[in-house]
């Protein structure tokens, strides 16, 4: 359950009427070596995200069909993608990202996970002139739109998954909002300050400041038209996601290795995992298997 200090944040940001400023990141893509390896540490299975990951991957499965060929944008170290890929093995992943360094953590953590289904690419999201159009079955992303400098470029990168995904494809895309409050965002990035690295703390403080606005995802995510949906935390949108309308049914072999991987968490990881699962459920977002 959320702690006295967070709800009180959560309900001062929710009765704030004037939103703040976007701040771009400082950089579009994370190319600084300490940032990178903190990043890349923070979602291994032991990490401060691994319960993010599991939760986006249960959330994912359910618009990958058998046999479906994925586009990951903006995989990182493919902490991320290496989860989505453990639960739909029969899956072609294909994961994009605009930084060396970070498509070279992406190959460590692939090959010590075990995970063969998944081919790394160097693109920008919001130009993909390698891909074909209509060449991939789902298009998926996890907390990379805040790296893009502008709404422009979040357009530009809309387009882009529509041209490279098939008719009637399947779409899985989240990231922060941006709270109102500055007060907000900095406790949120600083809430778990004493058991993560510096440069963590002030790369998250960064990336919520970053955030588009939920108005600045709706408008972006109406190229897809009828074919998804907009989904949010509770009372906030601290994370929004931007789904498809329609679902495939979660695979056996998804479930099996939810259930292992959530085994595997921590008891804190664990209790993290089922906070976010009642975060977006009470904003109508509800988890279509609890792995426990």
């Amino acid at each position: 359950m959320p702690s006295p200090a967070m709800l009180m944040h959560l309900l001062l940001d929710a009765a704030t009427r004037r939103e703040q400023a976007r701040v771009p990141e400082p950089t579009m893509a994370m190319t600084d070596a300490a940032s990178t390896e903190a990043f890349m540490m923070a979602g291994r299975e032991d990490g401060l995200l691994a319960h993010t990951y599991l939760y986006h991957a249960i959330q994912a499965s359910t618009v990958i069909a058998p046999g479906a060929r994925v586009i990951d944008l903006g995989c990182g170290p493919a902490n991320q993608l290496a989860v989505i890929a453990q639960l739909n093995p029969d899956a072609h992943f294909i994961g994009i990202d605009a930084s060396d360094s970070m498509l070279a953590l992406a190959q460590e953590t692939l090959q010590r996970c075990g995970v063969c289904n998944v081919e790394l690419h160097k693109a920008s999201i919001e130009a993909l002139s390698d891909m074909n159009d209509a060449s991939v079955d789902v298009v998926i992303s996890t907390m990379t739109l805040h790296h893009l400098t502008d709404t422009a470029m979040l357009d530009a990168a809309m387009r882009e998954a529509k041209r490279v995904l098939k008719p009637g494809g399947g779409i899985y895309i989240v990231d922060f909002g941006r709270l109102k409050r500055e007060k907000g965002q900095a406790f949120f990035a600083n809430d778990r300050k004493a058991t993560q690295p510096d440069i963590f703390t002030q790369d998250y403080y960064n990336s919520m400041r970053a955030a588009f606005s939920l108005a600045d995802m709706v408008n972006a995510s109406g190229i897809f038209g009828a074919a998804v949906g907009i989904k949010r935390t509770f009372l906030v949108p601290f994370l929004v996601a931007i789904r498809s309308t329609h679902n495939e049914p979660l695979k056996d072999t998804s479930r099996r290795v939810a259930k292992t991987l959530y085994a595997a968490l921590s008891a804190r990881q664990r209790r993290d995992f089922r906070d976010l699962v009642r975060f977006f459920a009470h904003g109508g977002f509800a988890l279509p298997f609890k792995p426990w």
